[in-house]
């Protein structure tokens, strides 16, 4: 039976290479395949229970390694709904299962992939090149989340106008008013002074109290005698664009007064400027005291501020210094409104959250991206479109971005390397022509022990 046993093992060991290039086939194949993940091979020896002195070499068994966990180059695509995987997990996706009033359905299993070359469909869904849809938490212009590991669509494609509610002011004030008139007469730094002034008299603005305002005829004067304070844009609850014109006029030594133009088109005896507030500084450049504020239905140029609009300037916005040329210096003007605005563009976190970055500049969170972590992720099991499926070996999956950050604009490239597989083929040739020399040979032997029997 020796002869007839060395040409059996022969033969598995011609099917256990045959196997094993059949593995390098499909990774060569699969190597410019998006999150491909390669197929290794191993053998197993199978042993015939021998006593010790008649033990025989036995036979082999091929069986495959999975190399899932083994991550491929991550190369940039600079397309933002692409994203790659760096570190362990997998994105959570789905089949279409069918249609229903011309509507895709989908399968209620998870599959999982490292295939991320995804990018939007007309309906908004999220699909890779293999046609698999990506799963994750739903997430509403509010930040909440309204749904968990569904699959992701892109709806919100416009956001609404918000009224602006705070300006945020800081500035540096100069000792000298650098005004037009200052720099003419090198004196006269109040634009309360002299008596004779064209506004009428002094102006001292009271905490609290109303401000004559400056009237169109004045408004060149006042020009003449006050330095810009800087302009914002901000926005009604329709987002409708207001901007405000801001002019700092100094009163006193360490006190400034702040106009904001309320009518650029005043008529001569019509309000151009008013009051907004006023700053005291103490001997040290700080700020001593402040009040601003928008009176109630104050308007600018025909439209209405918005209601409740808060002028903020804190504890070290405004301060007073010495500084080149005596004007303002190191200003900063910030609001918080903005216009209505439509989708343009998506980004993706390295935490998995999809931003939807909009027309009015604005950027908001509509969407995470799921990561399922495997405790055994060799274990899963293989299915088409480099996807894969969980197994009693693999474990649960556990939904959670640790071990992994996303990279948007990015795709895994396959973790077989051509080189090694032709490696791998070039052992696996010799292998399977020297198992058909042991099938020549022993098919000699029992030729030669037929032959003496004849």
């Amino acid at each position: 039976m020796g002869i007839f046993s060395a040409l059996q093992t022969a033969v598995a060991g011609l099917r256990a290479q045959s196997f094993a290039m059949e593995n390098v086939s499909g990774n060569v194949a699969n190597s410019q395949t998006v999150g491909y993940k390669r197929m290794d091979t191993s053998f197993v020896d199978l042993v015939i229970d021998r006593p010790l002195n008649q033990a025989i070499a036995g036979s082999v068994r091929a069986q495959s390694n999975q190399a899932i966990s083994l991550q491929g180059d991550i190369r940039p695509t600079s397309i933002p709904t692409n994203v790659a995987i760096n570190g362990s997990g997998f994105f959570s996706v789905s089949q279409i299962s069918g249609f229903s009033d011309g509507q895709p359905q989908f399968s209620e299993s998870n599959l999982f992939t490292r295939r991320g070359d995804f990018q939007l469909d007309k309906d908004g869904f999220l699909v890779n090149g293999a046609g698999m849809y990506l799963r994750g938490d739903s997430i509403n212009l509010q930040g909440l989340v309204t749904s968990t590991n569904g699959i992701l669509r892109i709806t919100d494609t416009t956001v609404p106008a918000r009224a602006t509610q705070r300006i945020e002011y800081s500035a540096v004030l100069p000792m000298t008013a650098g005004t037009n008139h200052y720099n003419n007469t090198n004196s006269d730094t109040l634009y309360d002074a002299p008596p004779n002034a064209p506004f009428g008299g002094p102006r001292t603005y009271v905490s609290g109290g109303p401000q004559t305002p400056i009237i169109g005829s004045e408004s060149a004067d006042f020009l003449n005698r006050s330095i810009s304070g800087g302009s914002v844009v901000v926005y009604n609850s329709a987002g409708a664009p207001i901007d405000v014109q801001l002019r700092w006029a100094k009163v006193d030594d360490n006190e400034w007064n702040l106009f904001y133009q309320n009518d650029a088109s005043a008529a001569p005896g019509d309000p151009m400027w008013t009051a907004l507030g006023e700053a005291t500084f103490n001997l040290d450049g700080t700020l001593a005291t402040s009040e601003f504020a928008f009176a109630a239905g104050s308007t600018i140029n025909g439209q209405a501020i918005p209601a409740g609009l808060d002028f903020a300037v804190g504890g070290s916005g405004l301060r007073q210094f010495a500084v080149p040329n005596n004007l303002i210096q190191g200003l900063s003007l910030q609001q918080d409104g903005y216009p209505a605005g439509v989708l343009q563009d998506i980004s993706v976190s390295s935490d998995g959250r999809i931003s939807g970055i909009y027309s009015n500049g604005q950027a908001f969170a509509i969407a995470r991206v799921s990561v399922a972590q495997f405790a055994a992720p060799n274990a899963l099991k293989a299915r088409d479109g480099g996807t894969f499926e969980q197994t009693i070996e693999s474990g649960q999956p556990v939904f959670s971005p640790d071990g992994a950050r996303l990279i948007g604009g990015s795709v895994e490239d396959s973790n077989a390397d051509i080189a090694e597989e032709f490696t791998k083929m070039i052992v696996t040739q010799q292998a399977y022509s020297a198992n058909t020399r042991v099938v020549t040979t022993a098919q000699q032997m029992m030729e030669a022990t037929i032959n003496m029997v004849r």
